[in-house]
């Protein structure tokens, strides 16, 4: 199996990597998805959390891995992308079940992620500037610029949306060939 993680800071891109990869048949999962579902089922003891506390207090209980863990019970088939991988932790524990793992990075500057995610106008978009950098310290603090840093192909989008669907399929159409 091939893992193809996708690594970037909100706002930066990855959920139009992910229409390109579903409009080429690629499958794949949302780690943010696996963590609205297990916080959707959490104890009483984290009723009070947020779905970032969550995901935090889980990484500081079962390990920094712990997302990656549980995404590997969903994964199947030849080629796999996962979105919204944090750390190198979670390629390396996408590793054990796999050599073949790589990891596209997505760039996009400060600004830039911040105008998208107000835009997008979903439940986590930042209410100020301060919300914008509070959440970029905890993704950081997970191992996230690490990883983009560390990543295999690096795209960055500060183009249009079309320009950036061109390199995201030409890229991922190399790293399935």
């Amino acid at each position: 199996m091939r893992i193809i993680a996708v690594a970037g800071m909100p706002g930066a891109g990855k959920e139009e990597l992910l229409t390109v990869a579903r409009g080429m048949g690629i499958p794949f999962l949302r780690m943010g998805d696996i963590v609205r579902d297990f916080h959707a089922e959490r104890s009483a003891d984290d009723a009070a959390l947020s779905v970032g506390q969550f995901a935090s207090a889980e990484r500081e209980r079962h390990g920094f891995s712990i997302w990656a863990r549980r995404a590997m019970e969903r994964m199947h088939g030849n080629v796999f992308l996962v979105d919204g991988c944090r750390s190198m932790d979670e390629v390396r524990a996408y590793r054990e079940l796999t050599d073949d793992v790589m990891v596209i990075g997505i760039h996009s500057s400060p600004a830039a992620r911040y105008d998208r995610l107000v835009k997008r106008n979903r439940d986590d978009a930042p209410r100020s500037p301060e919300d914008f950098e509070a959440r970029d310290s905890r993704e950081i603090g997970w191992g996230l610029a690490e990883l983009i840093v560390m990543s295999d192909v690096l795209i960055i989008n500060e183009g249009t949306l079309p320009e950036f669907k061109k390199e995201a399929g030409a890229v991922l159409r190399k790293v399935i060939a």
